[in-house]
């Protein structure tokens, strides 16, 4: 586990028109990770972007790029994504049959692997994968769309899995992604979340930079 908590800026909620200007907003705010969220209009009901979205921001930015595939049969779509760049490559529990052949194929193709939990998947599903995995996503707003209202339940889930962790010595990085705000960020952070996906609480802020370092303040 590290000790350093890490904003993932999720450029969902950004203005496309003006991505280099508003990712080197967040970048000089003490952003960690950009966060790429890739929608299908199959496992969730939205589009987004894809492979050639991810190897701009790349081009953009030097800092880690963490892709959440919320798409059909993402296994098809893995050597795409890495080759664009992708740092970070988290599926869904939910979508992947042979989950634990999905994550090794992450590592084997040079990415960190991570696995992503909707609202209503009890932590428990992960038993049989969790010594494989380096990070853990709980969505803490059903996916596919930004701005969403967070899902309190979810504070129980982090702390269960933070729990898991430590009985287990297991090194992994608890990620949540949905409503994070200035509001409930702290309260995160206590109950053991080590990376903090934020989008309208940044993008959607007249002042990216400003946005950016006051959330990182809060949870140094």
């Amino acid at each position: 586990m590290s000790s350093k908590k890490i904003i993932a800026s999720s450029i969902l909620t950004s203005d496309f028109s003006n991505l280099s200007q508003q990712i080197r907003s967040t970048e000089l705010g003490g952003a960690d990770w950009i966060h790429c969220d890739i929608m299908d209009g199959k496992f969730v009901p939205n589009l987004s972007f894809g492979p050639v979205v991810v190897k701009a921001v790349k081009k953009i930015t030097k800092l880690p790029v963490d892709v959440h595939l919320m798409i059909k049969d993402p296994d098809v779509l893995l050597e795409n994504f890495i080759e664009a760049g992708a740092n970070w490559i988290t599926v869904h529990q939910e979508e992947v049959v042979h989950l634990n052949r999905t994550l090794t194929r992450i590592k084997e193709l040079g990415a960190k692997a991570g696995v992503a939990i909707n609202p209503s998947t009890p932590i428990a599903f992960l038993a049989e994968v969790i010594n494989l995995v380096d990070l853990v996503l709980i969505m803490s707003v059903n996916p596919g769309f930004g701005g969403q209202k967070f899902i309190q339940s979810s504070i129980r889930k982090i702390q269960e899995l933070s729990d898991l962790r430590s009985r287990t010595s297991l090194n992994f990085l608890i990620e949540v992604d949905g409503g994070i705000s200035k509001n409930n960020i702290k309260e995160l952070s206590d109950a053991g979340c080590d990376v903090f996906v934020v989008g309208n609480s940044i993008f959607g802020q007249d002042n990216i930079t400003a946005a950016t370092i006051e959330l990182k303040n809060m949870v140094v």
